[in-house]
């Protein structure tokens, strides 16, 4: 995963990372949510879910210490970043404005 996630977060539309776990509780809620958020903003963002335990070198490089954790990239660069669950509004605001 880590050589291409560096391609995948390259893009210029935004690229929204979930850092989850499939043991968290939060984690499951924010599912839904994200689709949502991709069936509005449909080709405006890109949604990619990195599990956790899987995926350590990224979680490390990444500073990722709490679940779910959204990390939104454009053109390879970090623009934002929210700990914990969100609203679909929420989202879609901050990912419209970047």
């Amino acid at each position: 995963m880590k050589s291409n996630f560096k391609d995948i977060i390259s893009s210029e539309t935004p690229v929204l990372v979930d850092f989850f776990a499939e043991w968290c509780g939060p984690c499951k809620a924010l599912a839904p949510i994200l689709k949502q958020v991709k069936e509005e903003l449909n080709e405006g963002v890109k949604i990619v879910k990195i599990d956790v335990d899987k995926n350590q070198t990224l979680v490390a490089q990444y500073m990722v210490r709490g679940v779910p954790t959204l990390i939104l990239f454009k053109n390879g660069k970090q623009v934002w970043r929210q700990s914990g669950m969100l609203q679909k509004n929420e989202i879609v605001n901050v990912i419209k404005s970047t």
